[in-house]
């Protein structure tokens, strides 16, 4: 066998993971989860982070209802103002209502959490699935609209739009996998610059039109317009269509964790703050379109005319257009951070209520939620794919999961005051009562308006959504309902009992440690058999002088496949809750390969098969490399993740191995996981005692190879880890963990360690 492979000298499990060093340089080292506090955000940073969708808004808000206009009549373009100042008070309103939220919610204000606790399971989970579809959506409507930015002051690079798009959404999310602090510092002068720039822009072009010198916009390319009249349903639509300047209020509720202390007063100046910069940016965009005679084209962006009529190309100025244009960029760009920062949290929020996979619940190395940001990036890069990062077409698809949670969590806050009726409850009520109102209004507005022009697919999309949430809750519970009492069945069947199978391929120095192992835990009643038939050599003659003698090998006919023939003899032997069998398997490797493994027809044909038989426990002994003497000694540890029906019946079967030195041990990422697992297992009475060991880093591959290899640093010692493994079928896999695997993954050429599968099958 290899030799062991010792960590190295003084460090401990409390130390960072030094492996994948290419990961390492992308996101940068993991972080402790004790840690946490140095990740929290000032309000310098938190409003770069938070505030850059609502900001960036402000590109494309008033050209999104100038299209509408133009489209019915080509004088209607200066209706856009009104419009602009109804949007801009609905934005003042909800703002408003939303710093009330946050000061009541103080760990998160979102409007998931808000619907949950006052309106009930339904409507907070179709606010949820609105927010997430919105959170794609932003993220794919804010790269398209960074890349129109900049392909409108460089034509040459508009058939290369996708993947712009494309390489965009990459670098989000590798600045917010590094965590949250990272993508602040590097988003804040971006942001603050584009706030500066166009606050530059409208001061400038302020001044032009009160000394009576407007200047006008540069059209190029200009859509054609229409020839008819302008009636209520059109201006609706407008407004509508310009209301996706209120993007992005939402994230600062659902951020609010993320702030220093105290975090809803933080919270709410930096919502007040990010409020206040939208308007006005908002609202002075809009009057110098108007005032310039600003027109949507299809090469150019409104605010790109405005830019370049404020600052007159060729004059001194003109250098200012492309700071513009740039910042721009920039800020539509890091607009998606807002909802790489809210996607993630709403995930895990669903997920710890059981309605979303686990999986989203995990914190990365930076302290961030790497999953929903994986996941996030993949659909928005999938939509700017399937709309060839379109602005126009994405458009469609927006705003309605933002009102829509809106309304729902207004409307909660409502509830939440005539609950509560603190001091100055009726006032609060009626801002939340108005703000609910409102967008509800809007909600309406939107879905009538923009029904037939893509926004059926949100309509369609967030019942669907809704539908899966119930799905998983409900595969949740059943799977607890289970565990739990299959705990209590485990506890009450008869003392266990077990009988090995060895399989036999070749005389090779696994099957040698196999047969060793298989007779230290079976004496001379185990069972080795090998397959013969179809040209495969009959191995009884030998096996009597090779093995030492004490057992006779069974030959097993079969013509086609070896697997088949294990199976049929496994199927023979007594098996339940308590009667196990045990399949050991040696595999020889000349070197650690995970490729050849999974080469082996055979060897991984059983695995796959026998992990779905109940009462079966498959032990893998891979070697690798030269002879190595025997070991001398047996240590047994079971992996536990928690005390369940899965863990007490793994620690029954680690009774039947009679090994002496037999421990259960858990990983705990912080000393509240510890506690629990500790109670949990306490109340199952087993007798194999609990070790807990700290995982400080999240990730249990560094923890439990350094554990093992305390064991094996003697060479005369053999470890067999014994792994629980919770066994689901069909779609159901995609929610749990995989933790198993992963642990087989990592262990499979570990020296001197020997695998051991129990498999518990909930179907």
């Amino acid at each position: 066998m290899a030799g062991s492979v010792q960590a190295p000298p003084g460090q401990t499990g409390n130390d960072p993971p030094v492996r994948k060093p290419i990961k390492r340089a992308l996101v940068g080292r993991p972080m402790a989860t004790g840690e946490m506090e140095e990740t929290l955000l000032p309000k310098l940073l938190a409003l770069p982070i938070f505030a850059s969708d609502a900001l960036s808004s402000v590109a494309y808000a008033t050209e999104a209802g100038m299209v509408v206009l133009l489209g019915a009549s080509a004088t209607a373009l200066h209706l856009i103002l009104p419009i602009a100042v109804a949007i801009a008070a609905l934005l003042a309103i909800v703002a408003l209502s939303y710093t009330q939220t946050v000061k009541a919610y103080e760990t998160s204000g979102g409007a998931y959490v808000v619907a949950k606790d006052n309106l009930g399971t339904l409507p907070s989970l179709v606010a949820g699935a609105a927010l997430l579809t919105d959170y794609v959506l932003t993220v794919a409507v804010s790269v398209a609209a960074g890349v129109l930015a900049i392909t409108s002051a460089a034509p040459s690079l508009a058939h290369l739009k996708v993947e712009l798009a494309l390489a965009c959404i990459l670098v989000i999310t590798l600045v917010n996998l590094r965590g949250v602090r990272e993508s602040g510092l590097l988003f804040a002068l971006p942001t603050y610059a584009f706030l500066a720039s166009l606050y530059a822009m409208l001061a400038v072009g302020l001044w032009k039109v009160a000394a009576g010198q407007a200047p006008h916009a540069v059209n190029v390319h200009p859509l054609a317009g229409g020839a008819g009249t302008v009636g209520v349903f059109v201006v609706l639509r407008a407004f509508a269509s310009g209301s996706s300047a209120l993007t992005g209020v939402e994230a600062v509720s659902n951020g609010v964790t993320a702030f220093r202390p105290p975090q809803s007063r933080n919270a709410a100046r930096t919502l007040l703050i990010m409020a206040a910069a939208a308007i006005s940016l908002f609202l002075g965009v809009s009057y110098l379109a108007v005032r310039m005679h600003a027109r949507p084209s299809s090469t150019d962006s409104v605010l790109s005319e405005i830019a370049r009529g404020v600052f007159g190309a060729g004059s001194s100025a003109s250098a200012a257009y492309y700071v513009v244009q740039a910042t721009t960029l920039a800020i539509l760009i890091f607009a998606a951070n807002t909802s790489f920062q809210g996607f993630p949290r709403l995930a895990a929020l669903l997920a710890r209520d059981r309605f979303f996979p686990r999986q989203f619940v995990n914190l990365g190395d930076r302290l961030v939620h790497s999953n929903g940001i994986v996941v996030l990036a993949g659909l928005a890069a999938a939509l700017e794919l399937a709309f060839r990062a379109n602005v126009n077409s994405l458009i469609h698809l927006y705003v309605v999961g933002v009102f829509t949670a809106f309304t729902l969590s207004q409307a909660g806050m409502v509830r939440y005051w005539r609950r509560t009726r603190g001091p100055g409850w009726r006032r609060s009520a009626v801002v939340n009562g108005v703000g609910s109102a409102a967008t509800g209004i809007v909600t309406l507005l939107v879905i009538e308006t923009k029904f037939t022009e893509g926004a059926w697919a949100v309509i369609v999309a967030v019942p669907l959504l809704v539908l899966g949430f119930y799905t998983v809750s409900r595969h949740y519970r059943r799977v607890g309902r289970r565990l739990r009492a299959g705990a209590v069945a485990v506890a009450a069947a008869p003392p266990p009992t077990n009988e090995v199978v060895l399989y036999v391929a070749a005389f090779d120095e696994a099957t040698r440690l196999a047969t060793w192992l298989a007779r230290r835990v079976a004496g001379t009643g185990f069972h080795p058999v090998h397959v013969v038939g179809s040209g495969r050599r009959d191995l009884r003659g030998r096996w009597w002088d090779w093995s030492g003698g004490g057992t006779v090998i069974e030959a097993l006919e079969r013509e086609d496949r070896p697997a088949d023939a294990v199976l049929d003899y496994v199927w023979q032997l007594p098996r339940g809750e308590s009667s196990f069998v045990t399949v050991v398997l040696p595999e020889q490797f000349a070197r650690p390969s995970l490729a050849s493994a999974l080469l082996r027809r055979t060897a991984l044909s059983l695995k796959l098969r026998l992990l779905h038989e109940p009462g079966v426990v498959v032990v893998d002994v891979p070697v690798v490399g030269e002879p190595a003497p025997l070991p001398r000694r047996l240590a047994c540890r079971v992996f536990v993740s928690g005390g369940h029906a899965a863990s007490l019946r793994a620690a029954n079967y680690a009774q039947t191995l009679g090994i002496g030195d037999t421990r259960a041990v858990c990983f705990a990422f912080d000393a509240v996981q510890a506690r629990q697992v500790e109670l949990e297992w306490s109340a199952l009475r087993t007798d194999v005692p609990l070790e807990v060991e700290e995982a400080p880093y999240r990730d249990i591959g560094d923890p439990m190879r350094r554990y093992l290899r305390e064991l094996t640093a003697d060479p005369d010692t053999l470890v067999v880890a014994i792994l629980p493994e919770i066994v689901v079928g069909g779609w159901r896999r995609i929610l749990h963990n995989q933790r198993a695997l992963y642990v087989k993954r990592l262990l499979l050429f570990e020296p001197r360690v020997v695998l051991a599968s129990v498999p518990y099958q909930l179907g």
